[in-house]
């Protein structure tokens, strides 16, 4: 449950204090789904398991406080709403959360993120231009594509895809794993049998439980590692 909504440069940013009171932080970065029910339930999750978590509303700018089904109607409408999401002024409201969640008295003062689809996409914009301790990048439209931006990184960063993704083909994932490959503080993990938005529980359209449950235990595990 969300215990306090803080503003943020102007915008909302919905917190998850930790379990145990302190422990390191997690920017939770949004899909085109916006703030819904299932990035409520990542959120608490990982409040329960003793992080501080906050997620920015991205959308704030044209359509504050938007979120949207998970079926076919509901992508069409998160497509258009995304596109209207300045990727330049995400990353600075992506970078100002993480700056707050440093500074919050719930704070062991590291800070990470965690992003899905276009956050996925976002948080490996933040590894490269900002100062996270970690990144965890679900799914990243954007990643095959700025694979220049991975000499600009110096924190750990750990890249998940879908082996069947249609909105990422496979041959795209395969450069990611060749740049990344030999690269320090550096990982991938394919899960061959999912498509895209594997981890939504909330999208019967997207969901694999079997990747699912497989590519969160190893974000946990590395986020642990690298922020704990």
């Amino acid at each position: 449950m969300t215990t306090r909504v803080d503003r943020v440069n102007g915008f909302d940013v919905p917190v998850w204090p930790p379990a145990n009171g302190v422990g390191p932080a997690v920017v939770l970065l949004q899909e085109i789904f916006g703030l819904d029910d299932y990035l409520r339930s990542v959120a608490a999750d990982l409040a329960d398991a003793g992080y501080l978590v906050g997620v920015p509303d991205l959308f704030w700018r044209t359509n504050p406080g938007w979120s949207c089904g998970h079926d076919a109607a509901g992508v069409a409408d998160g497509m258009a709403v995304a596109s209207k999401c300045d990727p330049v002024e995400a990353l600075a409201d992506a970078a100002a959360t993480l700056r707050h969640l440093r500074s919050l008295p719930e704070s062991t003062g590291r800070a990470g993120a965690l992003g899905f689809c276009l956050g996925g996409s976002l948080g490996y914009a933040l590894a490269a231009h900002h100062d996270p301790d970690a990144v965890v990048s679900f799914y990243g439209s954007s990643v095959p594509d700025q694979l220049d931006l991975l000499d600009q990184i110096t924190c750990p960063v750990q890249f998940h895809f879908g082996g069947r993704d249609p909105y990422i083909p496979r041959d795209a994932v395969r450069r990611v794993e060749e740049a990344v490959a030999g690269r320090q503080n550096m990982e991938i993990h394919v899960q061959e049998r999912a498509g895209h938005a594997f981890h939504n529980s909330v999208a019967p359209m997207f969901h694999n439980p079997e990747a699912a449950a497989a590519a969160w235990t190893l974000a946990r595990a590395f986020l642990d590692a690298r922020l704990r």
